[in-house]
């Protein structure tokens, strides 16, 4: 049996999985241009690599940008849903800048080599 979340991460691997990484944060990015697609790109790459990812700093990378993936798109449809009661740009705003929050806090510390901290979650 092949067990990846036992198998040593050389430091070439770990290299591309920082790369794969970093491509979800600009995908997250890329939302506000291109209205989600890149979000829900982003989180299937999330889910399809999470195996090869457990066991490293990286895995802390992957379960924020899940979790801002999923928060983001509850914010933007509970947005939707209450424009016409006018809360709806308020919400949008909110959930706008939480995303931008989570997308530079995360694109940081990756940058830096580090996990997310559990004092940021």
């Amino acid at each position: 049996m092949n067990d990846v979340s036992t198998e040593q991460k050389t430091p070439e691997k770990l290299q591309t999985l920082k790369l794969l990484t970093a491509g979800v944060y600009l995908s997250q990015a890329l939302t506000f241009m291109l209205a989600g697609l890149p979000l829900l790109l982003g989180v299937v790459v999330n889910f399809w690599k999470r195996n090869e990812v457990q066991g490293t700093w990286l895995e802390s990378h992957f379960n924020w940008q899940i979790k801002t993936t999923w928060v983001s798109l509850a914010g933007f449809a509970i947005s939707g849903v209450t424009f016409e009661l006018g809360i709806g740009l308020f919400t949008l705003l909110i959930t706008v800048v939480w995303m931008v929050y989570r997308i530079t806090i995360g694109w940081y510390a990756l940058n830096d080599d580090k996990p997310i901290s559990k004092q940021i979650k």
